[in-house]
């Protein structure tokens, strides 16, 4: 069979599994909020069309209809998931899918004050942000039950990748060396999770639900030092966690600590991370930067 991937929110994390699976033969087509947005994803050779979870995508029908598979990436808002608001029925009818994946956030978790957590830990969401995006999980997971469709959750550490990484942060100058003691953070590497995704979509696992992040949970500070070392710079100055001038959302992600285990992708989907620290991860840009 012909594989279709339709994205929903085809942006940097989408875009990493879109390029893994076009390699492979797979045709893509994805939304984007803007008309923008729609451009840029035309010019990178997919079909595109217009989402901004307002309304329904008019023009999209035919091209989820024929979908083998699907990954939502765009978020829930107040009133709940806008792809299955808009587009949940356009999903039941749709024959030929197999699969659905949905990326959501290890911060549904909330606050373990440090300690481990896995997949069996209990969800304890400390915002409004992450308590949509739980509430959005459970809808997705309820959706595939009532249709018979394979739906797995992917719940994503911090995010980082080329144009999205703590190098370019210290090359403009936008680098910041936030110090809370006991804080650590995971991250995952962008092509990570594309190579997660795939594992997914191919049927390889038997869980609905996987955390998606590093093995080593890290300081901030601590990248920041790394990479400057990496570039051979000085580090920024040490900023108290008291003092650094975060907004409202960045200081919200310090007011929760946890470490959180990714065992499962390598159990369960047969998944080696190639980034399984920052420190690969980060030389790994700069190579790519400098070659």
């Amino acid at each position: 069979m012909n594989r279709r991937l339709f994205c929903f929110g085809l942006g940097y994390t989408a875009e990493a599994f879109a390029r893994r699976v076009r390699a492979l033969g797979w045709q893509v087509a994805g939304t984007a909020r803007t008309r923008e947005g729609v451009e840029r994803i035309k010019n990178l050779g997919y079909d595109a069309f217009l989402f901004d979870g307002e309304e329904p995508s008019h023009d999209a029908g035919d091209a989820i209809a024929h979908a083998t598979h699907v990954l939502i990436s765009a978020g829930p808002d107040a009133a709940g998931d806008p792809t299955l608001r808009h587009h949940g029925r356009n999903l039941a009818d749709a024959t030929r899918l197999g699969w659905i994946g949905y990326l959501s956030t290890i911060g549904v978790y909330g606050n373990s004050c440090g300690e481990w957590v896995d997949e069996t830990a209990m969800p304890h969401p400390g915002s409004d942000r992450t308590r949509r995006r739980l509430a959005a999980e459970d809808d997705w997971l309820a959706f595939g039950r009532t249709y018979g469709k394979t739906v797995q959750v992917f719940r994503l550490g911090g995010i980082y990748g080329p144009g999205r990484s703590v190098i370019e942060d210290i090359r403009d100058g936008t680098a910041r060396r936030i110090v809370k003691p006991g804080q650590v953070f995971n991250r995952i590497h962008v092509d990570d999770i594309a190579t997660v995704l795939e594992a997914a979509a191919d049927g390889r696992g038997t869980h609905a639900l996987y955390n998606v992040t590093d093995g080593e949970p890290s300081p901030p500070q601590v990248v920041v030092e790394h990479a400057a070392h990496l570039l051979g710079v000085a580090p920024p100055p040490e900023i108290p966690f008291d003092e650094a001038p975060l907004s409202p959302m960045g200081r919200s992600f310090y007011s929760e600590n946890r470490r959180v285990s990714s065992q499962r992708i390598r159990d369960d989907l047969g998944v080696t991370l190639r980034y399984p620290s920052y420190r690969e991860g980060v030389a790994a840009i700069l190579v790519a930067l400098e070659s």
